[in-house]
């Protein structure tokens, strides 16, 4: 019997977003003392990550979730502390379990930051389970 596939509810131009407001552990002077207290490029990459799950979570079965798969991300701007940046996520292309995103991320004066991911859909229990043998 075929399993249908887990991304059949999944369309492109799905949308999802998530926001944070930068902190002093969010800035890359947290992390190397003589650096800027700005907001760290680790950081808005996972947020963009994290707005791209958001865009297709709630829309997959049970027992399946996104993984990161690729990025490629421009930093276009410094952000200081206390600004709320929020990244938005597009769904552009859906192939098998591979979902394609165009991200950007704004901190409510500028763009600071856009590009592309990609996401694989998995099976969280087979995927532990394959962890667990490596």
């Amino acid at each position: 019997m075929n399993e249908p596939q887990p991304t059949a509810a999944l369309f492109v131009g799905m949308q999802g977003s998530e926001s944070v407001v930068v902190r002093p552990e969010l800035t890359v002077r947290h992390h190397k003392p003589d650096m800027p207290a700005v907001y760290g490029t680790p950081m808005m990459i996972y947020l963009m990550e994290v707005a791209a799950a958001n865009a297709i979570h709630p829309h997959l079965p049970a027992g399946w979730v996104s993984v990161g798969a690729s990025v490629n991300i421009r930093h276009l701007a410094a952000t200081p502390l206390g600004r709320t940046v929020t990244a938005t996520a597009v769904v552009t292309e859906i192939k098998d379990r591979l979902v394609s995103f165009r991200i950007e991320a704004h901190d409510g004066v500028r763009k600071i930051g856009d590009g592309t991911h990609a996401r694989g859909v998995i099976h969280l229990a087979t995927f532990e389970e394959r962890l667990e043998k490596a």
